[in-house]
């Protein structure tokens, strides 16, 4: 397709409308239908950028600030200007209105009433139109135009969704084999930030909805063919890695343009054209979906002590791992929508190899850390992850290289509000590689993100356990991956057989909505770089690095050839240190992390370089995220390094290209090589001296290569510093796409600067045409504006850059335009007046002087600011001091205090041991006297023993003397048994024997005394050892309260052991 038929004008008889690889809406026009433009674009802008002559250092300073700076949103009209021009311009305009397929710009403003007086359409009016309302009219709470009487055929997978062949084909099969068809009401939206909904003809009920920003590609059939009244739309399903196209017929043929030119506008409009009242984003219908963004994060242990986090492959979303490293997992929960609800802690992280796993599948890591981001807004949770664990063995093997394994992560989380826990579920993609393998810096997003949709029922009053405010329970959570499966399903679709595998790649949503034709520049850092690259390609570049590593000092000799032809993207971190130089620079590194800790005196213009530097790219548009935090320290660091040139504006954008590439030290390391190996800061000196000499090296070149173009620039007084000054300054990464970008820094760092000439003669030469029709201003835009929209096709790109490649830009005709430069700038000095020179040198001194005197008041207004601070400082150090001293006394005092208390505590202990010694000489007299008691008893009683015990024998000698003789006798024996007992006898046989009788109970009865007395004895021998013993136990209570008594304790002390002794005298006696 034609560059031209592709600048923004369409036909609204046109047959499709698709998407650049930026994603950029536009129409795509049939053969034969296409109108030239007349308009180039000198009416639409004037240009903001002043024009000034070969001027000095603060002219060009001026000139390349306003280059590098995207053009102020005041300059463009506003929504109310251009709706009332659309006004102004309608009425009356009856060729408009009657001739639509006429090629028209589209205008952001509603078309109302735009329509062929003869066609009637089938267009319902929008709410509280009447019948007789222009069928385009957006319905009101919706602002879309609704179509109906629509016939909806079908839909199919694609694996070209921007292909009109294979979309024509698609209808032309859907038309002939629908059986059964489904009558539709087509709504499409006015603003790429709508959806393009099906509704139920009967109940207007949604059928299916499908985001503008998701639909790739609208085609209509080819008049003269069956499928002149279809039209279709492809969608790109992001989650399911498929794209498909949807076909749909009209009773009306002629409504077919209507329907694609309502597409066209919604997709050229932006939030900023709609109604005010559109602007604020719709509630939603139900205020209890709270949604949460939840990102996964995996670092690896990289040998030094850190935790970095792994490459993710950008064309496969999927982690690249390292085999049998530790590994610690990220997880970063932020609440994105409705009332904040706090999260109180997590209590569990889980993982599991594997997708669709069951909960108990799950394996619990150890947490190490969870609690709110340094901003506050979100809560992350981290955990430790050992892959040799055998629960996770399948993620630590190695991957083949066409397969992906699928990882299922899991936090709970425990919400203040919530009645039960929340489980978030992400799963992943991830290949292991080998431990040794080398892992390139991605320049990609190194987290993975997933959508959750919590939908919450309020706990009524009573059913409450506890009595706070608002209390939920979880009727159901649902990812966004769900959700579009879900939809996916639910939308009609026809099966069609596929001959083709699906294509596993994934579109991204557009990144803007601008055209060639309007007067937006192209964002720097725009445009998508892919990593992927053909197998014999990366083994030929493999060969070449291993060859490389063993020589690092020579450069091998197919190296510029394979250059030429582009750097694989997953290499050029590493190809980039060795073009530069940086395989040993240690040295650097170690200065680098030195100079981030220094403050740099142009701090001020590099925070607001930071902000507007690659504002496309998803890694810097984050204001102090990563991405700007490092390119903000590399900037300042080289500002301390180089104190000569310091920061220059521009040089953000190098930075940036290096940064995406490799880590901050080796991007420092670089940039330091680019600015003084390759003669970069030399621009910068001597008031853009060299830079002056660059400009007329390229005109002279432009002259030989490009003739007509160079007298084209003559007669419209066109110089080379007003466009080519940010091509030599930042090496044209401020506006161009990356892809671009980077191929330029490949050919830069193998050939030299000098490659900047074959780019910008490449540039010129593809674009002679169309700036041979442009007049001075005209070409400034197109510089700014058209020139870097057209090379975001990868195809266009790749043709500049062959062709800035095979032009021969010899080094000895550059010297001789550079000698012809300053020959002629002597003659221009020698020719001067000596008047003019002498006041343009006395300009300059003063200008230096008044520098000179702003930078002598600035350092007098900072020195009596610093001696007013240092005054400050100097009176609260005295208060401080005074205060000092009056602790310092009081602490003396107190010291003073504590040695007197100190004496006299150790008087009255050496009176209370004085006390204590004579009372313990008391008690061992009380004890020596009472042991001497105690033996006195001791005898007595072992005496009475003993006499007891000889009393006893003696009695058991007489009775066994007595036994004897009443043996022998035998009158006795008659009443003696042998036990020695009185037998029985009758009273009248004898007569008692009285006296024997006497004598023996007057021996029982002193028997029985002798038992009783020696009872007696033995007790008062044990109620003598319990004395002993009580006395024993009173000695030490008094010892102990002796050693430990105090002056307040010393009577009560003495009074007990005198009470204590006291009672034992007495029991004593």
């Amino acid at each position: 397709m034609d560059d031209k038929a592709s600048v923004g004008k369409i036909s609204v008889s046109s047959d499709s409308v698709s998407t650049l690889n930026s994603e950029d809406f536009v129409l795509v026009s049939r053969q034969g239908d296409e109108t030239p433009s007349t308009n180039n674009g000198s009416d639409d802008e004037k240009t903001g950028l002043k024009i000034i002559g070969n001027g000095s250092e603060q002219q060009l300073q001026k000139e390349l600030a306003d280059v590098l700076m995207d053009p102020p949103a005041d300059d463009q009209p506003g929504d109310k200007e251009l709706v009332e021009r659309s006004q102004l311009d309608g009425e009356g305009d009856g060729p408009l209105s009657n001739q639509l397929s006429a090629s028209s710009t589209i205008n952001p403003v509603p078309l109302v009433g735009l329509q062929k007086p003869e066609m009637s359409l089938p267009v319902k009016p929008g709410q509280g139109d009447s019948e007789g309302s222009s069928p385009f009219t957006p319905v009101a709470d919706e602002d879309s135009v609704v179509f109906s009487k629509l016939t909806y055929l079908g839909c199919a997978s694609v694996n070209a969704p921007r292909s009109e062949v294979e979309a024509l084909r698609m209808m032309s099969i859907l038309r002939s084999q629908c059986q059964i068809s489904l009558d539709v009401t087509l709504s499409v939206p006015n603003v790429s930030e709508g959806t393009v909904r099906l509704l139920d003809p009967q109940t207007n009920t949604e059928i299916a909805n499908y985001p503008i920003y998701k639909i790739l590609f609208c085609v209509r059939g080819h008049d003269g063919t069956p499928e002149s009244d279809c039209f279709a739309f492809t969608e790109s399903h992001y989650n399911a890695e498929l794209f498909r196209i949807h076909v749909f017929r009209c009773e009306i043929q002629e409504a077919v343009s209507r329907i694609l030119y309502s597409f066209a506008t919604a997709f050229r409009r932006s939030a900023k054209q709609t109604p005010l009242s559109a602007t604020a984003a719709p509630q939603t219908p139900d205020s209890d979906i709270f949604t949460f963004s939840v990102s996964l994060e995996i670092k690896e242990d990289d040998g030094k002590g850190y935790f970095s986090a792994v490459p993710k492959d950008k064309d496969r979303q999927c982690f690249k791992l390292r085999q049998g490293i530790d590994k610690k997992i990220v997880i970063n929960v932020q609440q994105t929508t409705n009332k904040e609800l706090a999260i109180e802690r997590c209590f569990g992280l889980l993982l599991s190899p594997g997708k669709d796993v069951r909960h108990s599948d799950m394996h619990l890591l150890d947490l190490e850390s969870m609690g709110k981001s340094s901003d506050g807004k979100s809560y992350v949770i981290t955990g430790s992850w050992n892959p040799k664990s055998p629960h996770f063995q399948v993620v630590n093997e190695e991957t083949p290289k066409d397969k992906v394994l699928f990882m299922t992560t899991a936090v709970d989380l425990v919400i203040t509000e919530v009645q039960e826990p929340v489980r978030f579920l992400l799963e992943t993609k991830v290949r292991v590689c080998s431990p040794n393998e080398r892992l390139f810096w991605p320049f990609s997003k190194r987290s993975t993100t997933e959508n959750f949709f919590l939908k919450l029922k309020q706990i009524k009053q009573k059913e409450r356990k506890s009595n706070t405010d608002t209390l939920y329970e979880v009727v159901c959570l649902e990812s966004e991956s769900e959700r579009e499966r879900r939809r996916t399903t639910a939308s009609p679709s026809v099966r069609l057989p596929q001959s083709g595998s699906q294509s596993s790649m994934i579109p991204s949503p557009p990144e803007d909505d601008e055209e060639e034709d309007n007067d937006e520049p192209l964002l720097s850092g725009s445009g998508d770089v892919s990593k992927e690259c053909a197998e014999k390609i990366l083994e030929t570049w493999g060969e070449l690095l291993s060859k490389w590593h063993l020589n690092l000092s020579v450069r091998p000799k197919q190296l510029p050839s394979l250059v030429r032809s582009g750097v694989p993207e997953a290499l050029r971190g590493e190809v980039w240190q060795l073009l530069a130089g940086c395989h040993n620079n240690d040295h650097l590194v170690e200065k680098y992390r030195i100079l981030i800790t220094k403050e740099s005196p142009q701090d001020s213009a590099i925070t607001r370089d930071i902000n507007r530097t690659f504002p496309a790219h998803d890694y810097f548009k984050d204001t102090g995220g990563d991405g700007q935090d490092s390119l903000y320290k590399i900037c300042k660091a080289y500002s301390v390094y180089d104190e000569e040139i310091g920061y220059c504006q521009g040089q953000s954008f190098l930075a940036a290209v290096l940064l995406l590439h490799m880590p901050e030290e080796q991007a420092f390391s670089v940039l330091v090589k680019i600015m003084f190996d390759y003669g970069l800061r030399e621009l910068f000196k001597q008031n853009f001296e060299d830079l002056h000499c660059k400009f007329y090296q390229l005109e002279r070149l432009m002259q030989e290569y490009i003739p007509d173009l160079y007298s084209h620039f003559l007669d419209i007084s066109l110089e080379a510093h007003m466009y080519a000054s940010q091509w030599f300054l930042t090496l044209f990464t401020a506006k161009f796409p990356l892809y671009m970008v980077f191929h330029i820094i490949d050919l830069l760092l193998c050939e030299g600067i000098s490659v900047i000439f074959n780019v910008a003669l490449g540039l010129l030469k593809t674009s002679k045409d169309d700036l041979l029709l442009t007049d001075f201003e005209g070409a400034l835009k197109f510089f700014r504006v058209q020139l870097p929209k057209r090379y975001r096709s990868e195809e266009n790109a790749k043709k500049l850059m062959e062709l800035a490649c095979n032009m021969k830009i010899s080094q000895k005709k550059l010297k001789k335009y550079e000698k012809e430069y300053h020959t002629m700038r002597e003659q221009q000095a020698q020719q001067e007046d000596p008047i003019e020179r002498f006041e343009r040198e006395n300009r300059r001194l003063q200008e230096a002087n008044m520098r000179l005197e702003q930078e002598n008041d600035d350092l007098a207004h900072e020195l009596v600011t610093s001696k007013i601070a240092l005054r400050k400082d100097l009176d609260n150090a005295e208060e401080k001091a005074d205060a000092l001293n009056k602790e310092l006394l009081m602490t003396k005092q107190k010291l003073i205090d504590a040695e007197e208390e100190k004496r006299r505590l150790e008087e009255e202990s050496a009176q209370l041991k004085e006390m204590c010694r004579r009372e313990l000489d008391k008690a061992e007299s009380e004890i020596k006297k009472n042991s001497s008691i105690i033996g006195d008893y001791k005898q007595i009683c072992s005496q009475l023993s003993e006499r007891l015990e000889k009393q006893q024998t003696a009695n058991k000698v007489e009775i066994e003397k007595i036994r004897q003789k009443v043996d022998d006798c035998e009158r006795c024996r008659e009443f003696f048994n042998k036990e020695g007992r009185v037998k029985g006898v009758s009273s009248a046989k004898g007569v008692p024997d009285e006296d024997t009788d006497e004598e023996k109970e007057t021996l029982k009865n002193q028997l029985r005394e002798m038992e009783l007395e020696l009872a007696q004895t033995k007790l008062q021998l044990v109620e003598a050892e319990c004395k002993i013993q009580d006395l024993e136990h009173h000695l030490g209570l008094a010892l102990n309260e002796v050693q430990a008594a105090k002056k307040t304790w010393f009577n009560r002390t003495l009074s007990s052991i005198k009470t204590a002794t006291g009672v034992q005298g007495k029991e004593t006696c």
